[in-house]
């Protein structure tokens, strides 16, 4: 008799570890192949009876992505709702039925659905099964700052464009905010509504990521890495005097400066970056080559993708493009050494990538790999998973990153850059304005950090379609979230 019980005792346990090796097997490592196939209905509608989890801003107060609970026939479902509309919608995504995912809620489904292959998540998620409850997923904190996004979506003010900022010393992104937005409420209820969505550009897009998959024309921001390449290769210093006559000479003919007004004369390497000298700029592109400069675009991450946690297909690489597709000279006469030099040429740049660029000067020349999620934690609030800083490259030596801090802050304090003074900070910037040849509109930007002695945050503002200068139209709202970011308040 004990014989016989024991026999059925033992089935018993093979059959329980059987299933539970099973349910693991399928939640684990089988489930990434399955997701992949996008036509696979049945496993779409299971996901819904998963109670997914939250997604939050850095204060862990913000919910970016929440649950909606329903009855259908008798079986509870979750679906997704979005707290915020449309405050960080490019980067959470969305969930859907219809329309499978997009962003965070994409590249992080695994987590979001307890279906990671963390020890613990099995554990739990197997025994939630076994037992008969609702499947729970992990939450997800976020890096950006519920409150910096805001302002920089306030500021923004329906403009076609973005605002990236990062954190220097650690590359986290605190603000990462694309114009026009949508609400992704929206995707599964009312799609016809995001397509009527318009903006203040020939094309709104909304549904485009602008900040780390949008394409802007960097103008003289770039003169940043231009003067990077220069002083970090000891051919040139800070105090080095040029002759500006108005216009450098390239290929027999004059390119002249943005401001025809009137030449500068004689002026200092760092008068140059505080004007906006493009003449200066163009003649050291000339003598450095173009091979040099692109050598130093590379340091600072140029012609890879930022390497974010979103979607690769979210992401775009900055870089010189030829019909439509970036672009890597193998020689120096495939490019316009003088344009480049000042950001023309055939640059397309993300406002992620020349947040990095900035922040990496901050950063006295270490650029930190950007990142937007913080942690992971289970459903009762225990860490699985935590992002640590992580360098990506010395760009430039800590001398020349100081230099360039030097040129940038006198831009703010009296060049082109005024427009960015924060009372009581010292703010390093720079301007760009590239001229689109289209009904006299540009493409405007502006880059900088603060504070100079004690950098927390790097910004770059993008904006399309603008009739004005990166100072009179970036600058102004990258003074904003700064001094959203920072807690300052302006006199004016």
């Amino acid at each position: 008799m004990n014989t016989q019980i024991s026999r059925v005792a033992l089935a018993a346990l093979g059959l329980l570890v059987a299933l539970i090796l099973a349910t693991t097997y399928w939640q684990t490592w089988a489930v990434a192949g399955l997701e992949d196939r996008q036509d696979n209905a049945i496993q779409r509608v299971a996901e819904f009876t998963i109670k997914r989890g939250l997604i939050y801003a850095s204060d862990r107060r913000t919910a970016l992505a929440a649950n909606e609970r329903r009855r259908v026939k008798g079986k509870t479902f979750y679906f997704r709702r979005y707290p915020q509309g449309g405050l960080a919608a490019h980067t959470v995504g969305y969930s859907t039925q219809v329309r499978s995912r997009a962003g965070l809620e994409r590249s992080l489904n695994d987590y979001l659905t307890g279906a990671n292959e963390n020890l613990s998540t099995v554990l739990r998620t197997t025994f939630e099964e076994l037992r008969g409850v609702t499947v729970t997923g992990n939450n997800v904190v976020l890096t950006l700052n519920a409150r910096g996004q805001r302002a920089a979506m306030r500021a923004l003010g329906g403009r076609c464009g973005s605002v990236a900022v990062l954190e220097p010393r650690t590359g986290k992104v605190l603000v990462s905010a694309s114009s026009p937005t949508y609400d992704p409420n929206l995707v599964e209820r009312d799609y016809a509504a995001i397509n009527r969505i318009r903006g203040a550009c020939p094309t709104a897009a909304p549904l485009l990521n602008r900040t780390a998959n949008g394409r802007f024309v960097p103008g003289s921001t770039f003169k940043v890495l231009t003067a990077a390449a220069a002083l970090d290769s000891g051919r040139y210093s800070l105090y080095q005097t040029f002759n500006d006559p108005g216009f450098c000479i390239e290929y027999g003919r004059p390119v002249n400066n943005y401001d025809t007004s009137r030449p500068f004369g004689t002026v200092t390497f760092l008068q140059a970056m505080q004007y906006s000298i493009n003449s200066v700029f163009c003649n050291i592109g000339k003598e450095l080559g173009p091979l040099k400069v692109i050598e130093y675009a590379r340091r600072f991450g140029f012609y890879s993708r930022p390497p974010l946690e979103t979607p690769p297909e979210e992401r775009a690489a900055s870089g010189l493009s030829r019909r439509g597709e970036l672009f890597l000279p193998k020689t120096p006469f495939e490019v316009d050494p003088g344009r480049l030099a000042f950001g023309q040429e055939r640059l397309q740049v993300t406002p992620m990538q020349m947040a990095m660029v900035v922040a990496a000067v901050a950063n006295r020349g270490v650029l930190m790999r950007p990142y937007v999620v913080d942690r992971v934690l289970t459903p009762s609030g225990s860490r699985i998973a935590r992002t640590k800083p992580d360098a990506l490259s010395t760009a430039v030596k800590p001398r020349t990153a100081a230099a360039l801090a030097t040129m940038m802050e006198a831009v703010v304090s009296s060049g082109t850059g005024t427009a960015a003074q924060i009372p009581g900070v010292r703010v390093a910037g720079k301007t760009g304005t590239a001229e689109t040849g289209v009904g006299g509109r540009n493409m405007t930007s502006f880059i900088a950090f603060a504070p100079v002695d004690d950098p927390r945050l790097a910004i770059a503002v993008m904006l399309e379609n603008q009739s004005g200068t990166g100072g009179t139209t970036a600058a102004p709202i990258a003074k904003s979230v700064m001094e959203a970011l920072l807690g300052a308040r302006s006199n004016q």
